[in-house]
């Protein structure tokens, strides 16, 4: 990184802190504290929901993700405009008709008291542990970048968050989100039309998709009912819909974003717009990180994009046979090159469809050099990570992009972790002030609970950052977090719909069902049973189911 890349990165962030601190220094009660005095309008309100959910994982997971999958990955949020049309119309009129500083404020009222503190734990845990994963993420970046050591890292991003988080609550939270989602997507829309730019100039961008989807990339939907497979057209609109419905309907971290609203209306048109926006800007994301694979269909690409685990290899015993694979590769992406070149200028069909088997076994044969470079990593270094998903937008970031805009996208990145943990360490500590601290605790007045707030968020950011100093390398970080979420999420989605439409279901039956849900959901991820997104479903049927028949046979005993 040159100066006016450190200048960029710098002084992007240091505007975003000191600017969130400045203007939300003066919040004297709970409600601007933990609401944001109701002021927020709509557009902030679906900036700051999507901000939320659009964490630096998002830009650091998703190009890779779609780099070695291809657009699949994309049906994920399939299900997520029908959970904001159902949050608007149930949901919203009757958080804000009951003033409720928190989801789970409602489930005391309409259950009892256990069953709201039993689902603001599990909400605390599962969030507790997204929010260090979010500080993990970018700290792996700048890992790569800057050579320094990822506890060190942890503890400045973390600290950046604190700051403003503490100082200025969800105020605070839902400005600087907006100063955060324009340099998010200045950044990835700038980086987008410089991919197309660097591609050899008889190459367009019709040319470029045509040769992304001759290598499989651009298969978007996928409507097999095959459970091995994690992204299907079934799995995200069902699937998805109740991971949606959960995340954005009884996630403290979310909820807090829209009962900031001016009004009903004002709340549920931030959903509407989420969900109307939410959809095409994964795509778009997906489409950079296939456009980056089209970039190293012409230029040289690493055998392995973590430069940590290139490093360990050769200053290890094996570096000889790393070499050999070097110029295996080499001569390999020579020939992807050719091929591909011959592929975008030919006209001929029965010519093109040969030439798109020869590229999909040159590939083939790219992957298992790949493969072979794993096993390498792995003999020099056991405890190394051989995923490198995460490294591939990094990487093309690092090695392409001219000077000062690397420092943007880094900025993006950082960005982007900011405003999710922000949200996190906001709704964390308002679920622990006011379903826990508050509800088992002596009437005091709002000075003391904003305060008692302020020390809440601090301690769940020191939480965060030990999480992220022990976090490592999953599969992928973006389905690392959305599976931590699945776990969770359908059984207190299930609690949620009890509540809504299930009236004569009481409090006992409810607790006791979601405590048995809870230990078979965790059984179920553990041995594998089925993709991440349908437990969701499986947790809120359960939940449902067992509720049901607990209240059928223990009517009397039930509250």
């Amino acid at each position: 990184m040159q100066l006016i890349d450190w200048i960029v990165l710098v002084g992007t962030l240091a505007f975003i802190v000191l600017y969130g601190t400045y203007k939300t220094r003066k919040n004297n009660n709970v409600t601007d504290y933990l609401k944001g005095g109701n002021s927020s309008n709509w557009w902030t309100i679906g900036l700051s929901v999507m901000a939320t959910q659009a964490s630096a994982i998002t830009f650091l997971s998703t190009p890779g993700q779609a780099f070695h999958d291809g657009m699949g990955f994309v049906q994920f949020y399939f299900g997520l405009p029908i959970a904001m049309v159902v949050i608007s119309m149930v949901f919203i009129p009757l958080y804000h008709k009951l003033k409720v500083f928190t989801a789970y404020e409602f489930l005391e009222g309409r259950f009892d008291l256990k069953t709201r503190t039993l689902t603001a734990i599990l909400f605390l845990i599962q969030r507790g542990l997204a929010a260090g994963i979010t500080i993990f993420a970018p700290s792996i970046i700048l890992s790569a970048v800057l050579g320094w050591d990822l506890v060190t890292l942890n503890i400045i991003i973390g600290t950046l968050v604190i700051i403003y988080t503490v100082s200025g609550g969800t105020k605070a939270v839902s400005i600087t989100q907006k100063q955060q989602m324009a340099v998010i997507f200045a950044g990835m829309f700038i980086t987008f039309l410089i991919i197309l730019n660097y591609l050899p100039l008889d190459i367009s961008f019709t040319k470029a998709l045509d040769i992304a989807g001759a290598s499989g990339k651009l298969d978007v939907l996928d409507f097999s009912f095959n459970m091995d497979n994690r992204y299907t057209f079934w799995s995200g609109i069902i699937g998805g819909t109740f991971l949606a419905l959960s995340y954005f309907g009884t996630d403290q971290s979310q909820v807090q974003r829209y009962l900031s609203g001016k009004s009903v209306r004002e709340s549920q048109m931030g959903l509407i717009m989420n969900g109307l926006l939410k959809v095409p800007m994964q795509f778009f994301i997906l489409l950079v990180g296939v456009m980056v694979f089209v970039f190293y269909q012409f230029n040289d690409a690493p055998l392995n994009f973590n430069p940590a685990a290139i490093e360990d290899v050769r200053n290890s015993e094996y570096a000889s046979e790393f070499q050999q694979l070097e110029f295996d590769k080499k001569d390999l992406d020579l020939s992807i090159r050719e091929k591909q070149l011959l592929f975008s200028n030919t006209v001929n069909p029965s010519e093109k469809e040969n030439l798109s088997k020869e590229i999909k076994y040159l590939n083939e044969l790219d992957n298992n050099l790949r493969e072979d470079t794993k096993i390498l990593i792995k003999k020099a270094n056991p405890d190394a990570e051989t995923n490198d998903k995460d490294y591939v937008f990094i990487h093309f970031i690092l090695t392409n992009l001219p000077r000062g805009l690397i420092g943007l996208l880094l900025a993006v990145i950082l960005s982007a972790a900011m405003s999710s943990t922000a949200s996190e360490l906001n709704a964390l500590a308002s679920t622990t002030a006011i379903d826990l601290y508050k509800r088992n605790t002596k009437i005091r007045d709002d000075k003391h609970y904003v305060n008692a707030s302020k020390w809440f968020t601090l301690l769940w950011g020191v939480i965060a950052i030990s999480v992220a100093c022990v976090a490592n390398l999953f599969d992928n970080l973006i389905q690392l977090v959305n599976i931590i979420g699945s776990i969770f999420y359908g059984n207190v989605l299930g609690v949620f719909l009890l509540a809504f439409f299930i009236k004569y279901v009481k409090g006992n039956a409810v607790f006791i069902a979601a405590i048995i849900t809870q230990a078979i959901i965790i059984y179920f991820w553990y041995i594998d049973l089925m993709p991440f997104l349908w437990l969701n479903l499986a947790g809120c049927t359960i939940v449902m189911t067992i509720a049901v028949l607990l209240q059928i046979i223990l009517p009397k005993k039930s509250k």
